[in-house]
């Protein structure tokens, strides 16, 4: 019962870069239009050969190496997805047969934006219960096979991607990593961000969403800053969904933190759903922007207008 930590994180983008003005050549859009909407310049896109499970176990061998770990250390695979197109083998499992896990027990997360950070409770509960030693926990999405190509309002957000953190019980006597998660959702709000239909396609009712997520959870992204003890102006780092420029800005102000570094991987990798708060994470410690043991809360929300939120400890 010591609790849980992040021993390592990585992270794994398509080569495939698409830029606003290789989106002006397909829709009726232009770079301008996009970066003053919503931020982006470019996103990463997984070709027809690269399934999500691929994207996930390049991410999450990155995070396994970076941990000193080998596949045979892992006993839980959970993998935050909305894009797999297959129902089994779910994409958990596929990952461990790609990496060569012994019996893990593998589970998929289907919570949209915010499955990762529901998927790092999960394994935080999980490791102290007892029930797993070290946990993989993916972010993954292929968000290009869920794009409607020609609407113009949809396509400019959207990139493929994941991310991918090793959990592990804290050693005795030391501060847990990974605080008490805060989390929740407004289903009668669920239509304001779909995946659905045959094929299946994203859409989102974008106004209401950034109302949603401007007004009503900065309250709740503090509420989760003070499960943890932390106040906002002690955060070194803030990772929320990377959605839109024009919420991860106003949401970051209004939360107080104002020593942090503000995660704005959305300029570079649009939205990769599940994957967004993790490949944005890993990118920050990469680039030496986050030291280890800096405190650095994780929010993440979107569809089903679920949210989920917790401060955590840099690996």
């Amino acid at each position: 019962m010591n609790g849980s930590r992040i021993a390592a994180i990585g992270h794994y983008q398509p080569a495939q870069v698409l830029t606003n003005e290789d989106l002006a050549g397909m829709v009726d859009t232009s770079d301008e239009w996009i970066r003053s909407r919503v931020g982006i310049r470019t996103r990463h896109i997984a070709g027809p050969d690269e399934p999500v499970d691929e994207l996930a176990a390049h991410a999450a061998a990155k995070a396994l190496a970076a941990a000193g770990l080998t596949p045979g250390d892992i006993d839980l695979v959970l993998v935050a997805t909305s894009t797999a197109i297959d129902r089994s083998p779910n994409t958990a499992a596929r990952v461990a047969a790609r990496l060569g896990i012994p019996r893990p027990a593998a589970m998929d997360v289907n919570v949209v934006c915010a499955g990762f950070t529901h998927a790092l409770a999960t394994a935080d509960h999980t490791v102290r219960a007892g029930a797993a030693a070290r946990a993989l926990v993916i972010g993954a999405d292929k968000m290009s096979d869920v794009t409607d190509w020609s609407d113009r309002t949809t396509c400019v957000l959207v990139g493929d991607g994941a991310g991918a953190a090793v959990v592990e019980a804290c050693p005795q006597g030391r501060q847990p990593g990974i605080g008490p998660v805060l989390w929740g959702s407004v289903p009668e709000m669920g239509h304001a961000v779909r995946i659905e239909g045959t094929p299946p396609r994203f859409a989102q009712e974008g106004q209401s969403v950034y109302r949603w997520a401007t007004t009503q959870l900065p309250a709740v992204a503090r509420s989760a800053c003070e499960r943890a003890g932390v106040a906002p102006e002690d955060l070194a780092g803030v990772v929320l969904h990377q959605a839109n420029l024009r919420i991860i800005e106003p949401l970051a102000e209004k939360l107080g933190a104002v020593n942090a570094v503000v995660a704005r991987d959305v300029t570079e990798s649009g939205n990769t759903s599940a994957a967004s708060i993790p490949l944005a994470f890993s990118k920050l410690l990469e680039q030496g922007a986050l030291s280890a043991g800096d405190p650095v809360l994780l929010f993440g929300f979107g569809g089903n207008l679920s949210y989920a939120g917790q401060v955590v400890r840099c690996p």
